[in-house]
């Protein structure tokens, strides 16, 4: 097994390497200057789109519950684990890099929701579907079907396989068993091996109400991410602001030194200095900003396709604010505090990081403080479970018609794996995930390029006629 992982791990190393992460952002550049910096003209208006539903517009649910469903499956562990990991890998200046590739990732993720409206269909049980796929295939045109294919194959399999199933409980479990029975003192016997109690109910619990909701499809996912997302993100975030306002002192010298590291000034621990800083700082920070906010992914969009709106430009605004929400906010929020309680550069690791700087910012015992974090992950691991529900299972549908029966069985046996997921050895399922996450990306991206200008033409199309006072 472990010379399984060492293959898994070097092909993941080889998918998510310097080429992938360059030619993502590349795209993102390109489409920044191809909208003309839309992110930074439009940004108030997509946050005004964003809470207000337009009026007549086609599709079962509204575009808020869409981007929260969207949210729902990047507002993650990768938000609170995941810049931890950044910011002790490649110091306080991959904070800095996460920001820059976010940047250019709000770009990204409005071509993904323009594109995703533009050239969605509805199937023949009256449900909106689109992505990657459809926009590769009616966009780009039939003879491309089998780049959409392999999109909706890879899309399946991250679902199915880890990302939205084994990681996310396996990582709820693993938090709810460190608060409650860190030493496992109260075992019992499952599969042949021994597991705490909180283990074993945390999984049940998980597993019955995440089971309730996929059932009942995208209306009932759309209608948890709507009151739960929102709520989280506010709690987490005021709790960051908690720490910052405790600590404002703090906070001139934290955005220096962020500064200073992403630009090579700040060496760091071995006497990596100079290039080999920024090159690691760079590194670090733009993969963790793509791994958190999956801009380029090509998983927002699939989302996006079941909003209610006409105008694909609208609802591309909209798709884009999930970006500035998910890396400019809540990462810049856990970064910051990360950096201001030095918290990365005490030999901590992964979850550890950002428990050590909640436990020194928060004016609160401790105990509060890892409680507050736990909920924080739980609850961001359970939406990322429905959301990549969603995700997997439009995939299947892409793949096989759509069909009820498949998608009923495919939402059972997704159910099935949440069930095991925290019994299993989660190592080689990461992997996997990160993998197919990654081939996501390729056909995606080829798609978007190909279509920029489809996407230039429709953002200058709708910004003229918003002017002339024509669009509702």
């Amino acid at each position: 097994m472990s010379k399984f992982n060492e293959i898994l791990v070097k092909i993941d190393n080889c998918v998510w390497g310097i080429p992938l992460i360059v030619l993502i952002i590349a795209c993102g550049i390109l489409l920044t200057v191809r909208t003309g910096f839309l992110q930074v003209r439009k940004l108030g208006k997509s946050l005004k789109y964003m809470v207000s539903s337009e009026k007549g517009g086609n599709g079962e649910i509204s575009s808020f519950a869409a981007l929260c469903t969207a949210l729902s499956a990047t507002v993650g562990t990768g938000n609170i684990v995941g810049v931890a990991t950044a910011v002790a890998a490649g110091g306080p200046g991959a904070l800095f890099w996460m920001e820059i590739a976010a940047f250019f990732g709000m770009a990204t993720k409005y071509a993904e929701g323009l594109l995703a409206i533009k050239y969605r269909v509805k199937d023949k049980n009256g449900n909106y579907l689109g992505g990657p796929f459809y926009y590769i295939e009616n966009g780009m045109g039939k003879g491309w079907k089998w780049l959409a294919k392999l999109f909706a194959v890879f899309g399946l399999l991250a679902g199915l396989m880890g990302i939205g199933t084994i990681t996310q409980i396996n990582g709820i479990t693993t938090a709810a068993n460190n608060f409650f029975d860190a030493a496992s003192n109260h075992t019992l016997t499952v599969f042949g091996r021994e597991y705490t109690y909180v283990t074993v109910t945390a999984g049940l619990i998980i597993t019955i109400l995440a089971a309730l909701i996929i059932i009942g499809g995208i209306k009932r996912i759309a209608a948890v991410s709507e009151i739960i997302v929102p709520a989280m993100i506010l709690i987490y975030v005021l709790s960051c602001l908690v720490i910052i306002i405790c600590h404002i002192k703090e906070v001139p010298s934290a955005i220096a030194e962020i500064i200073k590291g992403a630009f090579g000034i700040r060496p760091l621990a071995g006497g990596i200095t100079g290039f080999a800083v920024l090159k690691l700082s760079m590194r670090s920070g733009v993969a963790r900003g793509i791994f958190s906010n999956e801009a380029g992914l090509g998983s927002a969009p699939i989302a996006s396709a079941a909003a209610k709106t006409n105008e694909p430009v609208r609802q591309g605004m909209v798709t884009m604010t999930g970006t500035f929400i998910d890396t400019i906010v809540v990462c810049t929020m856990t970064g910051l505090s990360i950096v201001m309680a030095g918290s990365y550069d005490k030999g901590l690791e992964g979850v550890n990081i950002t428990i050590d700087a909640f436990a020194y910012g928060l004016p609160f015992p401790e105990k509060i403080s890892s409680f507050l974090l736990m909920i924080c992950l739980t609850v961001f691991a359970f939406t990322t479970i429905l959301g990549w529900n969603y995700y997997s299972e439009r995939c299947l549908s892409y793949l096989t018609g759509a069909k009820k029966k498949t998608s009923t069985i495919y939402k059972w046996i997704y159910i099935l794996a949440i069930f095991i997921g925290p019994y299993l050895t989660v190592e080689a399922v990461w992997n996997l995930a990160d993998i197919f996450n990654g081939l996501m990306a390729l056909p995606n991206i080829i798609a978007l390029l190909a279509l920029s200008g489809v996407v230039a033409s429709e953002t200058k199309d709708y910004l003229s006629r918003l002017k002339k006072g024509e669009v509702k």
